[in-house]
């Protein structure tokens, strides 16, 4: 006999169970390629050696509703390399690059399995080009841009199955926005809200929801802006914890999000900051790992 399920009962939605953050520049000179499991509790563990090209100032999404993939990147030149994450949390090797070399990417998820990287900084300066991240982890070349160029931005999901590009660098900092619809086109720019800054990061959390937090304004910020289920951006909310610029972000537990790494006033970091469900920014938690700045991050399973 089938159980009875009640009409009002709601089901989990699968994935963002775990987390990965990798790459970046750390407190030595040169890149790296270290990588960092986030637990569904949200506790980062210890380092996990490189297997790929070390870098910094890429991107990564989740896509295949369980699996990551890191790419784009600067390791003294420009890349375009990818390193798939399987739904264990194990980084592949480098995959050949497709699409315009360039640092300072975003990169989310759509349509509930697929990805997009987008804009940066390449050849000609800023850039809006974008790529589409298939189901099995394929990367498409280059989607002439929509939108104003730029980098060290940030993007998220929200909505469950749409995205958002928003803050960066144009030359001089901004705040504006694209939103991603669930088939991956890119609209036109929205005028920014909250602080302008660039070098800041994003993740989903509460289901269909999305957060924007930290950067760079000039100063080192911890602020926060949360992003609707319809995409709306919301104005600044007071930060909680050590402004930092060059932070990563993933969603873990399939409802909550991490914030980690990144450079403070003071010194290059491996301190985190979690998001709870409803968007709330815990104060700083002891960092685990090796400290650094332009990381990037996803989840998986």
């Amino acid at each position: 006999m089938f159980p009875i399920i009640p009409a009002n009962s709601v089901t989990a939605v699968a994935g963002n169970d775990e987390g990965i953050f990798g790459f970046g520049n750390p407190v030595a000179a040169g890149y790296t390629g270290v990588t960092n499991l986030v637990s569904n509790a949200g506790v980062v563990a210890t380092d996990t050696a490189a297997v790929a090209t070390a870098r910094g100032h890429g991107g990564a999404t989740q896509y295949g509703g369980d699996k990551g993939i890191f790419g784009y990147g600067y390791t003294g030149s420009n890349i375009a390399t990818t390193n798939l994450v399987s739904n264990a949390g194990v980084v592949g090797t480098d995959v050949t690059g497709v699409g315009t070399v360039r640092h300072g990417v975003g990169a989310c998820d759509y349509g509930e399995d697929k990805g997009i990287f987008g804009f940066g900084n390449g050849a000609g300066g800023q850039l809006s080009i974008t790529n589409l991240v298939s189901n099995a982890g394929v990367v498409a070349t280059d989607t002439t841009g929509v939108g104003t160029g730029r980098s060290n931005l940030a993007a998220c999901e929200y909505g469950s199955d749409k995205g958002i590009f928003g803050y960066g660098n144009t030359g001089s900092i901004s705040s504006l926005s694209n939103l991603v619809s669930n088939v991956g086109v890119v609209a036109t720019d929205v005028t920014g809200v909250g602080t302008a800054r660039a070098d800041l990061a994003a993740c989903g959390y509460g289901d269909d929801k999305g957060i924007f937090g930290f950067g760079n304004d000039g100063n080192y910020v911890s602020m926060t802006n949360l992003v609707s289920n319809a995409g709306v951006v919301a104005t600044d909310t007071t930060g909680v914890g050590t402004g930092r610029s060059q932070p990563a972000a993933c969603e873990y537990g399939e409802d909550k999000g991490i914030f980690g790494f990144g450079r403070d006033s003071d010194a290059i970091t491996a301190i985190t900051s979690l998001v709870s469900n409803t968007g709330v920014v815990s104060s700083d938690v002891t960092g685990v790992g090796s400290a650094r700045r332009g990381p990037a991050a996803c989840s998986f399973n």
